[in-house]
């Protein structure tokens, strides 16, 4: 590259750091004059952390898929207490059950060492949940970029928006159609379940009184039952053990995760419900990933398109955090 295209690529960068566009939209692009590099670096830092914890994939998605849906995908999950700041990590769904931040934390020291104030914590969720569904053996797709950190936290509407173990169907369609994500949506981002682990706590009320039943969970396969009995005996003694979420290939991406629903395989109620609740436009779904696993990797890829899509910050709005642990 010549000189004076050198400069004016740097002239270019520098625009747009000091005037952003206030109407900007997501796009492929956003980094490629200002950190063309990000990816490899994101690469670069996951890479190593996949070689010392296998479920960090599972971790990382989770921060994404926890983070968009409580305001958007705005980086706000990753904020910790501070002046003003209830943090969304202790709210009863997260408190416990994300993980991962210190990975995160890595990656931000990693891009601020090469493209300083550019890369937001935002981004570096949807970067990184790609590039680790990648490793694992999943899908590849284009990452829209360009998303910007909230200045704040929202730890009391983390309840009603995100779905959790213990609810039917039609409350996890509605939470999900809320921020504009159909069934579709629905099937392939629970597709993430293919790896990753759950703690006894979130599935044991299937094993022994279901409902009040006094029975275990209908739905769930008796062989299946007696093993996870065996991990999660009655009483809650082991409720932290945790559980591979797909017990045919647990860290793997792959479709076994709607195989195991065919087969009332399911771990988690909510899992098992997109196969098992009579009548649902979701069984179909089910049936049609774990015919073809190349039409989930397609859908699931879009899917994760459309979840990054939820409400984010572009443009004038939110900041780009030097450290995704608090607000500049």
């Amino acid at each position: 590259m010549s000189s004076s295209l050198v400069k004016m690529a740097i002239l270019f960068a520098s625009l747009l750091i000091m005037f952003p566009r206030s109407n900007a939209q997501l796009s492929t692009t956003f980094y490629d004059y200002t950190c063309s590099n990000v990816s490899s670096v994101v690469r670069g830092v996951v890479e190593r952390a996949a070689q010392n914890d296998v479920r960090i994939g599972a971790k990382l998605i989770r921060l994404h898929f926890h983070d968009c849906f409580v305001d958007g995908c705005d980086g706000s999950l990753l904020l910790d207490d501070a002046d003003g700041i209830e943090s969304e990590k202790s709210a009863g769904p997260n408190a416990g059950s994300v993980d991962g931040f210190e990975v995160v934390d890595e990656i931000k020291t990693a891009l601020e060492n090469v493209c300083p104030g550019v890369v937001s914590c935002a981004d570096i969720l949807a970067i990184s949940s790609q590039i680790l569904v990648s490793l694992a053996g999943g899908p590849t797709w284009q990452v829209q970029l360009g998303r910007r950190d909230s200045r704040t936290a929202n730890q009391a509407g983390v309840i009603g928006a995100l779905p959790n173990a213990l609810e039917t169907l039609e409350q996890i369609t509605e939470k999900f159609n809320n921020v504009g994500l159909d069934s579709t949506d629905l099937v392939a981002l629970s597709g993430a379940h293919t790896f990753g682990r759950a703690r006894c706590a979130a599935f044991s009320h299937r094993l022994y009184n279901f409902n009040s039943s006094g029975n275990p969970d209908p739905n769930l396969d008796t062989t299946y039952l007696e093993t996870l009995r065996q991990t999660c005996p009655q009483g809650g003694s082991n409720d932290n053990t945790l559980n591979n979420l797909d017990r045919s290939s647990p860290d793997d991406f792959d479709n076994d995760y709607f195989t195991n629903l065919q087969n009332k395989q399911g771990l988690l109620q909510t899992d098992q419900e997109l196969f098992s609740t009579s009548g649902a436009n979701t069984v179909g779904i089910v049936n049609r990933f774990a015919d073809s696993q190349s039409d989930f990797f397609d859908s699931f890829a879009q899917s994760m398109i459309n979840m990054g899509n939820i409400r984010p910050l572009t443009g004038n709005n939110g900041e780009i955090r030097l450290d995704c642990k608090r607000v500049n």
